[in-house]
Order: structure tokens, then sequence, then C-alpha cells
């Protein structure tokens, strides 16, 4: 650092560059801040990654459907693309678009809708099984030393009413989930209308930062390949689980298959959460070798390709971990509530693409975060 005259006589400071004439002095090597050590920068970054995942949490009502809108649209966003490529009109690929997604929540939406109200309907049907049930468990209980009135309160989720309950807790969620629904449709309409042009947005955006744009159109494809990969193993797993639950005698199969395929997309865990109902209504009908039986085959089919043939396909088309995968899951899940697992791996894949992808300095996280060799 150099010393020059200034105007009123005084020595002024002169700043030198890294010999590249940037003059830049306020980082050096690796780009840290001169006078700041590294662990300090790093205890910065993570009091600010804190500040951000409460952000997250606190507008998670807003941000998850937000996030499940920019995910239908990453995955829609091909078949505009392709319109506009044999010459279609923006305003052509974008309805097309826009149709193409509600169609496909208004029918996901349709069958669970139908489904629920055909569970429902059967579920007054076992209030003398529920009781019998009650008095089942209180009895165990008692007889391995548990306190009669001890065993009453541990039973008592076990009731006659659950069937109204239930009932009740539905429809409170199909009320309270209404608003999102509405915002979420809005979102998807402005998204699709924006995705139409996004492309030449990007081309040109492309020639003065290629690094922002690469990492956004890995994390856009990492998406589809996720959603492709999830989707066909989930027809495969709610087809066998049909057939298995249908050769069982469990009412309402094709709720349950349906139920298997939505919790498909949910990471190493999603089968644990569809086996449940039809346990249940196992027990209810048949007792403990019914719902054993269908613990067992649900167990066989899902567990093996759902926790073991899946990750490891996922995991070679996204480039996630199966480590990886599961804490995003856990993570997602925890910020975003329940719809944060339908999202935990688009979300891990924006949260890489943004934070490691785009800054060459950090892509070395991808080795240690990446499935198999890369």
């Amino acid at each position: 650092m150099g010393r020059a005259a200034g105007r009123n006589g005084r020595p002024a400071l002169r700043v030198r560059g890294h010999g590249n004439g940037s003059g830049r002095a306020a980082t050096g090597t690796g780009g840290d801040m001169i006078g700041l050590p590294r662990g300090l920068i790093v205890l910065l970054g993570l009091a600010g990654a804190v500040v951000t995942v409460a952000g997250l949490r606190i507008f998670a009502e807003i941000l998850a459907p937000v996030f499940l809108a920019l995910m239908l649209t990453v995955t829609a966003s091909p078949l505009s693309t392709r319109l506009i490529r044999r010459g279609a009109p923006a305003w052509l690929a974008a309805a097309a678009m826009v149709g193409t997604v509600y169609l496909v929540l208004f029918a996901l939406g349709a069958a669970l809708t139908a489904s629920i109200a055909r569970l429902v309907a059967l579920l007054p049907q076992y209030r003398s099984q529920l009781a019998g049930l009650r008095a089942d468990v209180t009895g165990a209980l008692a007889a391995i030393g548990v306190d009669t009135d001890r065993a009453g309160d541990l039973a008592a989720p076990i009731r006659p009413e659950a069937a109204g309950d239930l009932l009740q807790a539905t429809l409170g969620g199909l009320l309270a989930t209404a608003s999102n629904t509405f915002f979420l449709l809005a979102v998807l309409l402005f998204l699709c209308l924006d995705a139409v042009s996004f492309p030449s947005r990007l081309r040109r955006v492309a020639v003065h930062r290629p690094e922002v744009v690469g990492a956004l159109r890995s994390f856009a494809g990492g998406t589809r390949r996720y959603l492709l990969v999830s989707t066909i193993f989930g027809i495969i797993v709610a087809v066998i689980d049909t057939l298995v639950l249908w050769a069982l005698d469990i009412p309402l199969p094709l709720l349950w298959g349906l139920l298997s395929f939505i919790t498909n997309y949910i990471p190493n865990i999603g089968f644990v959460v569809g086996l449940v109902p039809p346990a249940l209504l196992g027990l209810l009908e048949g007792g403990v070798p019914l719902m054993t039986m269908v613990i067992v085959l649900y167990c066989l089919v899902n567990f093996v390709i759902q926790s073991v043939i899946q990750p490891k396909v996922v995991g070679d088309a996204v480039g996630l971990s199966a480590t990886a995968s599961f804490l995003s899951l856990v993570f997602w899940t925890w910020v975003l509530g329940p719809l944060g697992a339908l999202l935990a791996i688009p979300l891990s894949l924006l949260a890489k693409g943004l934070l490691v992808d785009i800054d060459p300095r950090t892509r070395w996280i991808d080795s240690l975060i990446s499935a198999g060799r890369r």
C-alpha cells in the first residue's frame, strides 16, 4: 500500500490491486475478507442461515403452496416449449400448460374427495368392532399389571365415536386448506403464464451470468427426473397394493392404492403413511391375523420398492445420496409442514443449485452429497 500526495498536500492512501489492475483490496486469497478469521465467517453464515430458516417457518403457509406451484410449473414447462418450437402462439402454449396442470390437480382432488366420502360412509359400520377392540385393549393392559384407570385412559382413543371425530377432522381439514387451494391455483396461473417466455429470458441472462442459468437448469432438470422416476414407481406400487388389498378383501382398495401413489413422493418413509389406514381396517375386519397379513405384504412390496430400489434410482437421477434425501425430508417437513415432505427433494435441488452449483468455489460440496461417484 503506497502513499500519494493529495490536493491539500497531505499524503493519501493508495490501494494496490492484486496484479490484475482491478484494485480489489477487500478480499484475499480464496475470497475471504481481510481481517476476519475463517471461523468467524462460518459463524456469520450459520447465523444468516438460522434467520433464513426462521423466516421460512414463519411464512410456511404462504411459501409451501408457492413452492408446490413452482414445482408443477417446472414439470409442465416442456409442454409449452415444444408447442412454441412447432410454431404455436404464446397464448396457446400458456393455455395448454395451465389446462394440463389444472386438469391433473382437479382429477386428483376429485378422486381423493370421492374416496374420502366413501370412507366416511363406511366407518359407522365399525362401531361395534371399535367398542370390542377397546374392551380387549383395556383387558390386555390390565392383565399385564397396568392400573384399571390408567388402562382405560390409554384405550380412550379407541371408541365408537371415532368415526364422527374422523368426519369432523376431515371436513375441518378440507375447509382449512380451501383458501390455500385457491391461492395455489392463482400462483400456478401466473407462473405458467410467465414460464412461456422464461426460456428466452434465460438465454439473455446466460450471456452475463452463465453460472446462474446453469444452476437453474440443473434444478429444473433434476426436478423433472425426480418426478418422472417417482411417478413410475408410484404407479407400480399403487397397482400392486390395490391388487393385494383386493385379494385380502380390505374395503376401499382403490383409495389405499391412490394413497400409496401420493405417499410415494415422500422419500424413504412414505409407505409407512400409506400403510396405517389399510392396516387398521384389516384389524377391524379380521382381527390381528388380517392386520398382520396386510403389514407383512405391504412391507415386502413397498419397503423393497420404495426404500431399497427407488432411492438408488432417484439418487442417480437427481444427484443426491440416500442420506441427503432422508435429511432433506426431515428438514423440509420441519420447516414447511406436511407439504414439505412432498417437496423435500425438489426444494433440496433448488437450494443446491442456488448455494452450491452457482459458485465454482463451492462445487466440491456436490461430491459430498451426491449419490455414487461423480
